[in-house]
């Protein structure tokens, strides 16, 4: 392979990039031709070609030392970031379905992650299991995130399948001096005069749970790290699903039920036309789980 066979294009490429570090690397011409498999003309070529395409000048040579310039010191850093992404994304596609990533926006399986991540170890050792959080609708299946996601509210658009995998209890999240926590469980009614702090993408509650003549205020957040500060200041309450409470245990936080609320619907959701092969051992392992007492 010449490495100087192609003209560069409107700027530089991966061959010019992986020619321009190996030169930095080692130190000069020669060394670089070695480790590129090519000769040293085809490396001098196109060095020169990336510097053309740059119009800056990357080396300062002598007939004994090859240095980077400034400019090409920055360049060399710039190009080892982009050939690092070059190979993780060669990575990934090349991983196939040895790995499987699943994505969540605040809690990923409440108590029941852990035997979820352990069983799924046990029972599929050839397949490693990555949970990652991704605080979108989809729960970073849209974005490419991830193979799969939990998600708490239904995804819309055909592009998306999806399971009901089981039920969780609505809970609502108090600072634990606030009244109400005195409480083994609360009503809907009972939040009908507070300032509610919801997450309109990711979260299941809603104005919409109350009447519309009972409808709390709300307070927008993103982030549930956030969302607990708040309300253990006492500002605002919450009501989220049980997982986040088996997630996310907070000093100056309690979780009540709320006993005339419906359940929220766990769903795993994942491309309609490229589902990952491990989909149903997920669907019928999830599924096992919330079904134990």
């Amino acid at each position: 392979m010449d490495l100087g066979e192609r003209e560069p294009g409107p700027g530089p490429d991966l061959r010019q990039l992986r020619c321009l570090v190996a030169i930095v690397d080692e130190g000069g011409f020669t060394d670089a031709a070695a480790v590129l498999g090519v000769s040293q003309a085809a490396v001098s070529r196109t060095l020169a070609s990336l510097e053309r395409a740059l119009g800056a000048r990357l080396l300062r040579r002598t007939s004994r030392t090859v240095t980077p310039t400034a400019t090409g010191l920055r360049v060399a850093a710039h190009a080892r970031r982009v050939l690092a992404e070059v190979d993780a994304l060669v990575q990934d596609a090349a991983s196939g379905h040895t790995r499987l990533r699943i994505g969540y926006a605040w809690s990923a399986l409440g108590r029941h992650t852990l035997d979820f991540q352990r069983q799924w170890a046990a029972q599929r050792p050839e397949t490693d299991l990555q949970l990652v959080r991704v605080n979108s609708a989809s729960a970073g299946l849209a974005e490419g995130a991830c193979d799969m996601a939990v998600v708490r509210r239904p995804l819309e658009g055909r592009r998306f399948d999806s399971a009901i995998v089981g039920l969780e209890r609505r809970l609502c999240a108090l600072a634990a001096d606030d009244p109400l926590a005195r409480r083994r469980s609360v009503r809907l009614a009972d939040l009908g005069g507070r300032t509610l702090l919801i997450d309109r993408r990711t979260g299941t509650t809603t104005p919409e749970l109350w009447p519309p003549d009972a409808r709390p205020a709300t307070e927008e957040t993103h982030d549930v790290d956030d969302w607990l500060t708040v309300i253990a200041t006492g500002r605002s309450v919450g009501m989220t699903a049980e997982s986040t409470a088996n997630q996310y245990p907070r000093p100056g936080v309690v979780y009540r039920p709320v006993r005339d609320a419906e359940p929220v619907a766990v769903r795993l959701v994942w491309w309609r036309d490229d589902p990952h092969p491990a989909t149903q051992a997920v669907v019928e392992l999830l599924t096992t789980l919330y079904r134990a007492p």
